[in-house]
Formats: C-alpha cells, structure tokens, sequence
C-alpha cells in the first residue's frame, strides 16, 4: 500500500499525507472539530492533527512539553515522561512560512483504555508547530501502543506492517496550508 498523498485535512484548509492503511475515524464515531484523527487498519496505532489556541506563556521546549502534559492530563494519563525535545527545521516544513518554531517530543504516557483498569505504557512523538500569526499551535500526535499479541499473529499484519517514525515525519512535513480561514478573520 502505498501512502495517501495530499489527503484533505479540515475541510481542505489543510493537506498532508496519510501513511498506508490510514483510516479517518470520523468515519467511525465523532471527532472534535479541532481535531483529524487517523488508527491504523491492523495496530491500535493513531495519527491526531489539532488545531488548538497558541500558548503564547510558554515558548520553545517547554511549550513542547506543555502540551505534552496536557494530552496526558486530557487521556488521564497516570504517569507522564519525556523522553526528548528537539527542534524541528523550519526548512523542513510545507508550513515553514507561518510556522515561527517547531519541536518534536517523544515520551511514554502510562494510559487505560477506555473501559478497561489496566494501563499500558504508550509511546507518544508529538510534533508542535506554532503558527504565531495565526495564534494557533498545531500538535501533531503519533500514539504508539504496546503491540497486541492477538493481532500480530494475523496474516493481515504482513501486507500492512505498523506506522514508524519516517511515516509520521511524512505527515509533519507534508502537511499544507490551503485557506487560512480557518483561523478566521485576521
């Protein structure tokens, strides 16, 4: 399979590209509308794009791990650890005109599911990219579950193998601004 090229994000406001066997989960239950959310076809992996108010009271690393916090606070995460902060090159980015900084985080997140009482370490690589004239920070979240033993058993698996680091790094680069009226007038 190969990856979605120039998907639409946000009603075409944005574009990006989706790693293969990516599904929209608005197709499934409802998603916030600040918010594109993606799981994998065979892993209980996720790719989530959020569009969220700029936290101008925090800047570089620790506007990172700010929001870092935050989705763990939000997922009633019982541990929270960053692993690493690095910057992200501007160079690097679709965005990089409105983008003033970007980092990328990795960290472990100690998460239940829903319904369940057992939590799992969950690996998280969030990219953050602050769009200042548009006072808007845009997160970017790779989840990265323990692999389930069940499902990698499944012959499906092999045609579709787990998302990486290169495919969310696809997405952060790739993704596009169309209509920045998204973020209303100016």
């Amino acid at each position: 399979m190969e990856p979605t090229q120039d998907y639409p994000l946000f009603g075409g406001a944005f574009s990006a590209t989706l790693p293969p066997g990516a599904i929209d989960v608005s197709d499934l239950r409802p998603v916030p509308d600040n918010q594109e959310v993606f799981c994998h076809r065979v892993t209980d992996q996720s790719l989530i794009v959020e569009l969220l108010e700029l936290q101008a009271h925090v800047r570089g690393e620790e506007a990172a791990g700010y929001h870092f916090e935050d989705v763990g606070g939000v997922q009633g995460a019982r541990t929270v650890q960053v692993e690493a902060v690095q910057p992200l090159l501007l160079e690097n980015l679709a965005l990089r005109g409105c983008c003033e900084e970007a980092w990328v985080l990795s960290g472990k997140q100690q998460v239940a599911k829903e319904n369940q009482q057992v939590a799992k370490d969950v690996t998280l690589h969030q990219a953050l990219l602050r769009l200042t004239p548009y006072q808007t920070d845009l997160l970017l979240t790779f989840n990265q579950p323990p692999p389930d033993n069940r499902s990698s058993l499944d012959p499906e698996n092999l045609s579709l193998p787990p998302w990486n680091l290169g495919d969310f790094e696809q997405l952060v680069t790739s993704l596009t601004l169309h209509d920045p009226n998204i973020f209303g007038p100016q």
